[in-house]
């Protein structure tokens, strides 16, 4: 089911959480597109368990579904980074 104008507007925007918005070069940007865990991670690997914290709890905020590659590739992903917490707030 399609989300209402306003949530999508509310995701669009978000700037409750410092996670929306993380600058990269534009070469970056480029390759990661709109690739998932599965298919794309920083090229600095000191920085995955970061980002992959930081996806989970953008997926958790939001109430994102994740597909069943994405989801191998976050459980992978998580026994590489024992002591990573994941933060978020729900989304009003």
């Amino acid at each position: 089911m399609p989300w209402p104008t306003a949530r999508r507007e509310a995701y669009a925007n978000d700037q409750a959480s410092p996670d929306t918005l993380i600058a990269v070069s534009a070469a970056s940007n480029r390759s990661k597109a709109d690739k998932d865990p599965a298919e794309w991670l920083p090229s600095d690997g000191s920085y995955h368990c970061t980002y992959a914290a930081t996806w989970v709890g953008t997926k958790l905020r939001w109430d994102l579904a994740v597909d069943e590659n994405e989801r191998q590739a976050l459980l992978g992903l998580a026994e590489d980074c024992p002591t990573t917490t994941v933060v978020y707030e729900p989304a009003v």
